[in-house]
């Protein structure tokens, strides 16, 4: 799954997941254990992150082939937000053979409404008030923690160097894909289901 912040990439890749009984593995999720942990690796994470910077490719290939070796994913896998840079998407080629790099396209604005309205959980769960509200206000309905606001979706200035980078990196990685005949693209200005009804359509054509 890829797109911008705030395309809903992450609540598709869940829905999805659910549809195709496979594991979800998220780069975020990864960052957030390593940064709670408080590992010299996960440390160096927080650092970029909280700046609105990508974590370099060598750290990011590093956590996603451990990850990926996992015997979870031994019959598939589904990718939240990864890859992020052509170096990566290149190096995911040596771990495994992707079948569908789907793009949520959004535009800035919509993504930036929506950003400012996010809350989320330490076990990675994701609401937002008015798209996807937790049954408790406040309340995580997964594990029952208190939700809160991620700092560099508070940081106005973190948040347009996301997305600055954001377009600077995509497009390579969408060409890439698209050379390789897998690549397919979704209205994310949709609502959360006729999104997840156009992707569970392309699953359905292959």
């Amino acid at each position: 799954m890829l797109g911008a912040q705030g395309s809903g990439k992450g609540t598709q890749a869940d829905m999805l997941a659910q549809k195709l009984s496979l594991p979800v593995i998220s780069l975020g999720r990864i960052y957030r254990a390593e940064t709670e942990k408080k590992t010299v690796l996960g440390e160096k994470v927080a650092a970029y992150v909280n700046q609105g910077k990508l974590v370099p490719d060598d750290m990011t290939i590093f956590f996603m082939k451990e990850r990926l070796s996992k015997s979870d994913c031994a019959k598939g896998f589904i990718l939240d937000g990864y890859p992020r840079t052509l170096g990566q998407a290149e190096s995911l080629e040596d771990i495994s053979q992707i079948t569908h790099a789907i793009f949520i396209n959004i535009s800035d604005k919509e993504a930036v409404y929506r950003i400012s309205g996010r809350t989320m959980c330490k076990c990675g769960a994701t609401y937002h008030y008015k798209f996807k509200p937790p049954k408790k206000e406040g309340i995580c309905d997964v594990c029952g923690e208190k939700l809160f606001i991620r700092k560099d979706d508070k940081e106005e200035m973190a948040l347009r160097k996301r997305f600055s980078i954001f377009h600077e990196e995509i497009n390579p990685i969408l060409d890439f894909y698209q050379t390789r005949n897998v690549l397919y693209r979704v209205d994310g200005d949709k609502s959360i289901e006729d999104v997840h009804q156009e992707i569970i359509k392309i699953f359905s054509a292959a």
